[in-house]
């Protein structure tokens, strides 16, 4: 229509190339930002692993990548990041090498409920499962990891010793905005041990800003879900434009252990940019404490 501005192609300047023939593995990617990543990296010619809860939706989305529109090479197999029985079996089933692992699973905790092995649910889903996951899969991995976190760290604070709220107030906010810190200072911590080893492997950390994306959709929340869905559609980015940031910290030549984000007003939308995080996910004392922790947690090492 004559008038209509032109969308921006979220991922112009991007070295999408260099993405060719690459094997890359991405969780939650059936749907929203882990679902734009995955397409964006199919079209540029490589060959993703969908670790998917949803097996079926996951073999769904691997046909769509391999139709002719993208001629991509995609497999799915089966991933609950909620039970460790399920983690352990997905990465034993992922053989030979990886160059890019894109940690983009998450959930927004709306009840205050356990894993399968005991764990709060956010903590646990968010944080402890993709830990172990990436803990079993490091040897395979070549190039870079990248784990998407949330600028809602800013606001929360942790305790490595109550993981499980046993002396702390819960909230779906608080537990979320947690989860996130735990995401943060593992990446922390995680760059720092890749880096005293010697290792090639990289590591980074996004937040997509604000994304139109399915997240609030529960069935108990079907009216403050329109409502969110909503204003994410006037004033967020859209899936492709938050998996930008991700696709950034695959093609660009940033410093290993950045943390990007967007340049919009109040970083809720707009282009990937190097970003600053809260001081608290710049305590190393703290990510080692979490880290050890996590390792007891989750029966996985480095």
């Amino acid at each position: 229509m004559a008038g209509r501005r032109r969308k921006r192609d979220p991922f112009e300047g991007l070295d999408l190339a260099s993405l060719n023939g690459t094997r890359a593995v991405v969780t939650g990617a059936t749907n929203g930002l882990g679902l734009a990543t995955a397409r964006a990296l199919a079209r540029a010619g490589a060959s993703v692993i969908l670790p998917a809860r949803d097996v079926d939706l996951g073999r769904r989305r691997a046909e769509e990548f391999n139709a002719a529109e993208f001629g991509g090479d995609c497999s799915v197999v089966r991933l609950d990041l909620a039970d460790l029985s399920s983690v352990r079996d997905c990465a034993a089933s992922i053989e030979g090498p990886i160059d890019f692992l894109v940690n983009n699973a998450g959930m927004f905790p709306h009840t205050h409920s356990q894993t399968v092995d005991g764990f709060e649910l956010g903590i646990g889903t968010n944080f402890l499962g993709p830990f172990a996951f990436t803990n079993l899969l490091l040897a395979q991995v070549r190039r870079r990891i990248v784990c998407v976190a949330s600028d809602a760290h800013k606001a929360a604070r942790i305790d490595p010793d109550d993981l499980n709220y046993a002396d702390a107030s819960w909230s779906p906010p608080r537990a979320y905005a947690r989860s996130k810190l735990a995401v943060m200072l593992w990446g922390l911590e995680l760059d720092r041990r890749l880096r005293t080893t010697g290792s090639p492997v990289e590591t980074m950390l996004t937040t997509p800003g604000w994304v139109a994306s399915n997240i609030s959709n529960k069935p108990h929340l079907g009216l403050a879900h329109r409502i969110v869905r909503g204003g994410a559609e006037l004033l967020a980015n859209d899936v492709d434009a938050g998996a930008a940031t991700t696709i950034y910290c695959l093609t660009q030549p940033i410093a290993t252990g950045s943390y990007v984000g967007v340049d919009g007003i109040g970083a809720l939308r707009g282009r990937p940019v190097l970003f600053g995080r809260s001081p608290t996910a710049c305590d190393f004392g703290l990510a080692g404490r979490l880290w050890e922790a996590a390792e007891k947690l989750t029966g996985t090492e480095f």
